[in-house]
Order: structure tokens, then sequence, then C-alpha cells
């Protein structure tokens, strides 16, 4: 959002959830662009209501290497500790540092990461067999021991940690040989894995944590396995990483990555244009074109796993009745906002969920998963005729909005505009930046709103991953949306360890979230990420959250 803002997770325990993340999206601009990269992924351009923007595989490898380079991030991190790593900021330095048991690639796929081997002999059981000679920054090696350990820290209730809702159904960890970690589910659980190459899979030195108590993340080592170690912390300018020479892995082609803490969105462009900075994710919208046409670098754009939507978050008072959801959605412009909020980068859907979520489901399963969903044209006569059988005319709603990024208060405003045409009372309520946040975490945030801007991504490559939102309980379920037989199909999805089984679930979920419009969906967004002419090899994909990207990071030429 201004960029602090937020985009989400899915199944967090409410201290992760804070996550509902900060992203820094900001703003709009109503040229249009072409990007001369190649082409990879849904959606593979323009799509309605873009004209001209493209995704990319990834950039070109580096050449050689570099001394050091430097990287914008639009805010500090309060910690590194991983338990606490759910925002951009922390987990774009994190995943550099600390490497989980699974990995994510920058073609989000799950491959193995400090576990050389995963396997599944019962559906309620996961061995993880680990890398021999992994040294740890301090000197250690790692053992099954470290594992038992740094997982064991998610679990514990004292910890808060925000991944601790992924560990729901976990029974016991433990070391069954001096490499060898085994999981125990009380119950089957087809994303327990894929989440281990996340935040939630990370293993850090028992040792080195202890020794650093309470002040573990907040400065000197985190003593983990990664690519590079923590370097010196600046409090409230910067972060430096250095190469860690005994990496398990490829060497870093980079000796030092620094991340500058550049709030102000003009600041961080500015800084990129000039060289300050050599490159950054989470690019403000409203400066896509001036970066593309600046001369200094290029504007890349990849598979984002994000969708930007209304979050529906009471449904006591009007948005009770379905009808009036559905109105508001069929009044609502979404071609407009994606040339204007988004800068023209995203595909209007009417979908929740992106369609690179659906990657491993067979070719006739993603076809039905997306069949039939929330129309995305405008139909005025439609949605006033639906407000009129609901007895809603002139009623009220309200819609937090922020001056957080363009991206927010446009579709705000956009929501508002929807109402006015259809005879809706929609009214704005401003909420401070760095008061955002708290309409995830704070349900007294949430008092007196109906609908607030949400863009979420996935952590994993899987729609279950926001579709299980909406089961009774849920931490992102704010309008207390129950149903038993969703919540059934989410169980059984979950359960499902036949991969073509689980999609068909998940496609019957996503039918039923675009039937009751739980949320209403609004665009696709890719991830963007600028690198000037002196470094190349950053992913262009959300992997960068989880994926060690900077080690990939070299010379252009």
């Amino acid at each position: 959002m201004t960029d602090p803002r937020n985009r989400s997770r899915s199944r967090r325990s409410p201290h992760r959830r804070p996550a509902l993340r900060a992203a820094a999206l900001a703003a709009a601009t109503f040229a249009t662009f072409t990007l001369a990269t190649a082409c990879s992924g849904p959606p593979k351009g323009g799509g309605a209501g873009t004209e001209a923007y493209r995704l990319s595989a990834d950039t070109p490898p580096a050449k050689g290497g570099l001394e050091s380079f430097t990287w914008a991030v639009y805010a500090e991190p309060p910690t590194l500790d991983y338990i606490s790593a759910f925002d951009y900021p922390q987990n774009t330095i994190l995943s550099n540092v600390c490497e989980s048991l699974m990995r994510w690639t920058p073609q989000l796929t799950l491959a193995p990461g400090l576990a050389e081997k995963a396997s599944n002999p019962d559906p309620t059981t996961w061995v993880y067999d680990l890398r021999p000679n992994v040294h740890f920054h301090d000197g250690g090696v790692m053992t099954a021991d470290d594992v038992v350990y740094s997982l064991g820290r998610q679990m514990n209730p004292d910890n808060a940690a925000a991944w601790a809702q992924q560990f729901q159904n976990v029974a016991g960890i433990t070391k069954t040989g001096p490499l060898q970690v085994t999981v125990k589910l009380t119950q089957p659980d087809s994303q327990f894995n894929q989440y281990l190459a996340t935040a939630a899979g990370v293993v850090a030195s028992k040792a080195g944590v202890e020794a650093a108590g309470k002040d573990y993340g907040t400065g000197g080592s985190l003593d983990c396995t990664g690519p590079f170690k923590l370097g010196t912390w600046t409090k409230g300018q910067s972060i430096e990483l250095q190469r860690f020479d005994d990496y398990w892995g490829t060497r870093a082609k980079s000796a030092k990555a620094v991340f500058r803490f550049l709030t102000d969105s003009s600041a961080r462009v500015n800084a990129l244009l000039s060289g300050e900075a050599d490159g950054g994710y989470l690019i403000p919208t409203e400066s896509y074109e001036r970066l593309r046409t600046g001369g200094s670098g290029t504007l890349y754009f990849g598979e984002g796993l994000s969708t930007v939507n209304v979050n529906v978050t009471n449904m006591q008072g009007v948005l009770g009745d379905v009808r009036v959801r559905k109105a508001l959605s069929l009044a609502l412009d979404r071609s407009g906002f994606v040339r204007t909020g988004l800068g023209g980068a995203g595909t209007v859907t009417g979908s929740l969920t992106t369609r690179a979520a659906w990657a491993g489901a067979p070719e006739h399963i993603r076809t039905e998963a997306f069949e039939g969903l929330t129309p995305t044209s405008p139909d005025l006569d439609r949605a006033k005729a639906l407000v009129k059988e609901a007895g809603a005319t002139g009623k009220s709603i309200t819609v937090a909005t922020s001056p957080i990024g363009q991206d927010v208060s446009l579709l705000a405003t956009a929501v508002q505009a929807a109402g006015a045409k259809i005879g809706l009372d929609v009214q704005l309520k401003t909420i401070a930046p760095n008061a955002f946040t708290s309409l995830f975490t704070d349900p007294k945030a949430r008092e007196g709103i109906d609908l607030f801007p949400e863009t979420y991504y996935d952590s994993i490559t899987d729609p279950l991953d926001l579709l299980a939102n909406f089961r009774t309980g849920a931490y992102q379920n704010f309008a207390s949306y129950s149903d038993p037989g969703y919540d059934d199909l989410v169980k059984k999805a979950a359960a499902a360890t036949d991969s073509a089984e689980r999609f068909t679930l998940a496609a019957q979920l996503q039918k039923t979230a675009s039937e009751q419009l739980l949320w209403i969906p609004v665009a696709e967004w890719p991830t963007a990420v600028f690198l000037n002419k002196r470094i190349t090899g950053a992913p262009t994909t959300i992997s960068y959250l989880y994926y060690p990207w900077a080690a990939d990071v070299g010379a252009a030429r």
C-alpha cells in the first residue's frame, strides 16, 4: 500500500493474517504499453481492459558476477524472524537468507529444498530426508534436530506464529534418523507439503535461535542456510546481505545485496530511474509508463497468482441479499478500473482464483472451473432490476477506501459509481494507510464497513489457498458466511490425495463462491519487476517471496 498495501493470504492464523499484506501497489496511469519480452503463462497478454501488457517467463540470465546490487523495498521489516514473515518486505529479503524444506521455483512449481526427498507413505504421514552437509551461517551443520525445532516454533501457541494454521492438522513432528524427520497428521492434508515451500517450512539453527533469544530476527545472525547471510542492518535505512561462501547450492552471483527502505513511492521510482537502486518489485502502477520509457532499464511482468477483489465484510445488512451483491457486480466497470487503477496491466476476471492456480489440473477440469462464473460486462438494466427485487433501492452501503494507492482508492470509487447508477447509496469511509491492515486483523476496525478493496495472492499454486477462506470460521471469512455443504467440500478437497479429485472439488467450491458472490472478483494482476541495465536474472513471478532470487541476480553484460 503507498505503498504498503494489502494483499492477503489464506489459511493463516489470526496472528499470521496480519499479513494481510501490505503490498506496495499504488496508483494509476491511463497509458498502455507493450513489453518486448518472452511471453509465458496465463494471461498471454492484454485481455479485457488492457491493450498491450505481456507476461515474461523470466528475465535474461546473468552474464557475470557483481560486487553488489541495490534493491528498493517500500518498507523496513519489523523483524526477520521467519515465524513472523507474513508481508512483502520481510519475505523479499528473508527468502535469500533462510530456506525451507521444500522450494517454490520461479515457474511456481514445487521442488526439493533442504529436504532432498519428501515421501508420503500413507495419507497422514510425510517423511523428509534431509540434504547432508548443509551449513548454517554460524558454522553448524543442519540435522534433524534443527528441523524439528524450527517447525515446532511455528506450532508453539506462545509464539503467535503467522503460519500456525498451516500446522493445524499436525499431530507430531519427530526425528526418525540423523537426517530424517517424520510428520504425522491427524487427517490427510493435501496442502501441508506445499506450504513447506513458504516461510512455514524454514529451517534455522536451534543453537543460533536459542542463543539470540527474544532478539532473534531483529539484528545479528539469523543462522539459516541460504545463499546470503545477514550483514549490517542500519535501522531506518537499509539491510545488507553478504554472500555465504559455504552455501550447499549454487553460489550467489553477487557478493552483496543491499535493500534500501524507500517508503515514498515517488522517491522509490526516482531511485530506480537514477540508478540509486538497481531494481525492485511491487512497482507503483502510476509509474509503469515512466519506467518503461525512461531508458534506464526494463519493466517486466510475471505471473502473480493475484486477484483484485471487493471483499464483502458484512452480510447482516443490505448485502445479505445475494441479489444486491450481484447487482453491484453487474454495475461495476472492471475494464475502466484495470486501465486506471492497475495502469493497464491486468485482466478483467469473474473468478476469485487465477487461471495459473489451476495449472496442475487436467484440462477438462480447468475448463469446467471457469465456465459460467460471475459476468464481467456491465448490465445496468439487470442490476437495477435486482436492486428493485431485493427492495434495496436507496439503501446505504459503506465501502472502505484509503490513500494507500490508487488501486485501492479507484476501486472504491468505482464501486461507489456503480451503486449510484443502480439506486444504491454507497458511502466511502477513508482509512489512513497505516491503519488499513487493521481491516484484516481487528474486527472493530471493520465495524460499519460493508466492503473494501483487497488484492489477494496465493502462497502456493493451488486454488484451495483462496477458496478455503469461505469455510465457516475461517480467519478471513469476515462476513461469517456459513454453509455446511461448502465446509464439507473444503474438508474433502484438503484431504484428497488424488490431484484430479482435489481440483474437481475445488471447481465445485469455485462455482459456489461465484454463485453466492462471497467476494466480488475484479481482475487478475501480475507481478511487476524493474531491472536497470546493470543487472539481470531476477524472477518475474511471485516466487520471489520464498525462492532465493537474489542469488540469481548478476551482471547484465
